[in-house]
């Protein structure tokens, strides 16, 4: 089928399958992240979802008998530019999709892809991430949780931070130290295991956007079989690394949904108005103008990246690139409504204030988050330093 031929047929199905709630900026409340604990407060959140599921869209370029699509990367595109040409909110979002799943698909064996993928794809299952802790933030391979061998099991002990949506997942992908005696990065086995195993607590870390998608993880004696490590005991650093590689590249835009966010120019024109036909505020119209520039020219630069990184099939150490300047234009952008917007993107709560700009307040909130998420943006660029310029430590 040809590329034209391809986005006649998405454009149909989405016109006739896209429900009109679902073309409208998603409310945080509305987060489609799925999983046996979900709870739909709007229905037709749960009705794309099995639409895009049945039809394999969730996960576009996954292979169909993992629930995938099996699409093209040059189809693939074609569909999120649909999406994004109609408003579409991701059917699903969440590290099933960015995170784990991709590095299933390279490192899981055949029976661990055959149970968690399919799940993944439908929206069936919510993962978290077991990677920091209270004393190994950036310097992750210092990590203390261990898990000992007992018979078909592992035994894990210690304590995780940061575990976003653990209080809402079914099951998280983990590292642990198996071998204390090994150099640091090398005794480190990475896993997975059910949150409703006996011997795991999860408590909520609450943000300043009013939020608590953080968490402090406990475990416990946690038993978890030997047979959920992923590759091989000792080697969970290599598959630590490419996922935050997956990470990255989703954070910066490099695996994008359909929609395309609060536009900045409608934001300004509605709250500031015309002049003659343009934004009467010059110098915001000016930083508007080149903030949608910038947008553009990461767009393209990511799609080259893209189509350069066919054959790898994964994100490479360019990942870093475009999650620190994913980072900051996603910031800037919330700091150039919160100027159009003026005090109206500051209510909380009560009455002068609209639902969006009460949703737009705690978006401006959350974004501070973004350059530490993911890998610090100081850590991103000792990366970009070390492993795409090529400069000595």
């Amino acid at each position: 089928m040809s590329l034209e031929a391809f986005r006649a047929e998405a454009r149909s199905w989405l016109e006739e399958n896209c429900p009109a709630s679902i073309r409208t900026p998603m409310p945080a409340n509305e987060y489609p992240g799925g999983g046996k604990n979900a709870k739909y407060r709007n229905p037709e959140t749960k009705l794309w979802l099995d639409r895009m599921g049945e039809k394999g869209w969730v996960v576009p370029t996954w292979p169909k008998e993992y629930g995938g699509g099996g699409l093209e990367a040059a189809q693939a595109r074609v569909l999120q530019e649909e999406m994004g040409r109609i408003n579409a909110r991701p059917a699903h979002v969440g590290m099933g999709i960015s995170m784990i799943g991709p590095a299933l698909l390279e490192y899981g064996n055949d029976e661990q892809k055959a149970l968690h993928l399919p799940q993944i794809a439908k929206g069936e299952i919510w993962w978290c991430q077991g990677y920091s802790e209270p004393n190994s933030g950036s310097d992750l391979a210092s990590l203390q949780t261990k898990a000992v061998i007992d018979g078909d099991d592992y035994i894990i002990n210690g304590q995780k931070v940061w575990t976003s949506g653990a209080d809402n997942a079914d099951w998280i992908f983990c590292l642990v130290r198996t071998d204390p005696k090994a150099p640091k990065h090398l005794g480190i086995t990475f896993i997975l295991f059910d949150m409703t195993s006996p011997g795991v607590t999860v408590k909520p870390i609450k943000l300043i956007s009013g939020l608590s998608p953080f968490c402090e993880t406990f475990f416990e004696d946690v038993r978890v079989p030997r047979k959920n490590v992923v590759s091989n005991v000792g080697e969970g650093w290599t598959v630590a690394k490419r996922l935050l590689e997956y990470e990255r590249a989703s954070i910066g835009g490099g695996i994008g949904g359909g929609q395309k966010g609060t536009s900045v120019k409608d934001i300004a024109l509605q709250y500031i108005g015309k002049n003659g036909g343009k934004l009467a505020d010059l110098d915001l119209r000016d930083d508007i103008v080149q903030q949608s520039m910038d947008d553009r020219a990461f767009g393209l630069t990511v799609r080259r990246n893209l189509e350069e990184s066919k054959s790898t099939k994964a994100p490479s150490f360019a990942s870093s690139m475009f999650k620190l300047y994913g980072t900051e234009q996603n910031k800037d952008r919330h700091e150039l409504m919160l100027r159009a917007m003026g005090s109206q993107m500051l209510g909380w709560e009560g009455q002068g204030f609209e639902d969006n700009e009460l949703t737009l307040t705690r978006a401006w909130l959350r974004t501070k988050a973004n350059s530490i998420e993911g890998g610090t943006s100081e850590v991103q660029l000792n990366i970009i330093a070390k492993r795409v310029l090529g400069l000595p430590d």
